[in-house]
């Protein structure tokens, strides 16, 4: 393990540190036909915030502001979180906004409190995310039209390039072949499954109590979602050998090489390390900074290549500071050009599968990586992560966190 100065930096304590009290997230369901095809975004998204203040123990009345990341509902969802906070159970006294930086939306809502914490704004606050792409994914969530005049420039056009599309030519780019994807896809799938399996999730997720209708019966019944329902077991590289391009007649992006379409949603507990100590609130981890970066549209899914050696560049870590690494897997493609790109073990990314396997709904993924990374830190005995993502549009962004289990 690396034991650099920087590294030491990050690992010491000081009052003025961003720390995080509690990180949670519900299970990710298949978008129209898992556990949430029936829950309304606002309903998991109260559910998780409930669960994140209670385990942070703290009281909802002292939260000052909320973000949440979101990206396909109409409005930007900005009623409906603020709906989600109140039937959570926190007061009308703490203010609420929505954030919208596409994939990294999550991420970029918890860096938003961080930064409120850091400038003495606020003492304690929740960087949240959510998204039902069962209720907001497609046409609806898409405008009528776009400027003609606008569209004479060929990067702005290259922005409505489809995502699909986008992983296809950073395939050909760069080389990236499908059977290395396809290696890639499949050990996604094995360690999410052995992850499931083996109960390595159970810490990070709550469990939301909610009513789903049965499509032939019409019935409408309870029933408590606390598991993944995208994870496929017994997934090989070979398997993914047989299904079809995606997007190109002859691509290499298939339906079990791209991030699945989900639903659910994350919470991220935040505050001053001088006001937690004072409360007695629980520490789990801290939050040292994040960078966001632009890349060309037409190659959105490089943006973790630019945005993580950026971030390290900002801490003064090195690579191998790092002991792991939570990169979104928009694509396998993309992915694997990152991971590549940066020079990283393959060991040492997504260790317990990532988007491939788990789900990607949009809004909350920013989030949820913060959950999950703090959670495998806790297991494998660990301290600093970085979590990264592409974005759509052509961006990229990436956080270094710190366990402190």
């Amino acid at each position: 393990m690396a034991s650099s100065s920087a590294r030491a930096r990050l690992l010491a304590k000081n009052d003025n540190d961003v720390v995080i009290i509690a990180a949670v997230r519900s299970a990710l369901t298949k978008g129209r036909k898992g556990g949430f095809k029936d829950t309304r975004p606002e309903e998991i998204l109260s559910g998780v915030l409930k669960a994140a203040y209670t385990r942070a123990t703290v009281n909802p009345a002292l939260i000052e502001d909320i973000a949440v990341g979101n990206v396909l509902p109409p409005g930007g969802g900005a009623a409906g979180a603020r709906m989600a906070a109140l039937h959570a159970g926190i007061p009308n006294t703490t203010s609420v906004n929505t954030v919208n930086r596409q994939c990294s939306s999550g991420l970029a809502a918890v860096n938003q409190i961080a930064n409120e914490i850091i400038a003495g704004q606020i003492d304690i606050g929740i960087g949240s995310g959510v998204e039902s792409m069962t209720f907001g994914y497609g046409a609806g969530s898409l405008p009528d039209g776009w400027s003609d005049e606008v569209l004479t420039s060929q990067e702005a056009e290259d922005c409505l390039i489809p995502m699909g599309i986008t992983s296809e030519n950073v395939a050909s780019d760069f080389g990236i072949s499908r059977e290395v994807q396809d290696n890639f896809s499949a050990e996604s799938y094995q360690k999410a499954a052995a992850a499931q399996k083996t109960g390595k999730f159970k810490d990070e997720i709550v469990p939301l109590k909610v009513k789903i209708t049965d499509p032939k019966t019409e019935k409408v019944s309870e029933i408590v979602v606390d598991m993944d329902d995208g994870i496929r077991d017994g997934v090989t590289a070979e398997s993914l050998s047989k299904l079809k391009p995606a997007f190109t007649k002859n691509g290499t992006t298939h339906a079990g090489s791209a991030s699945q379409v989900s639903d659910g949603a994350a919470a991220v507990v935040l505050a001053r390390r001088s006001v937690a100590k004072r409360l007695g609130l629980p520490i789990v981890g801290k939050y040292v900074t994040s960078t966001v970066v632009g890349v060309p549209p037409r190659i959105m899914g490089v943006g973790p290549a630019y945005a993580i050696p950026k971030v390290l560049e900002k801490t003064g870590l090195s690579k191998d500071d790092v002991d792991f690494y939570e990169i979104n897997e928009a694509f396998a493609s993309q992915a694997v050009y990152s991971i590549q790109k940066v020079g990283l073990p393959f060991d040492k990314v997504n260790i317990n599968g990532g988007a491939i396997a788990i789900g990607h709904p949009l809004g909350c993924t920013g989030a949820r990586q913060i959950a999950t990374g703090l959670n495998i830190a806790k297991q494998r005995n660990e301290r600093v992560f970085v979590t990264s993502m592409c974005i759509g549009s052509g961006m990229g962004m990436a956080a270094v966190l710190v366990s402190e289990h």
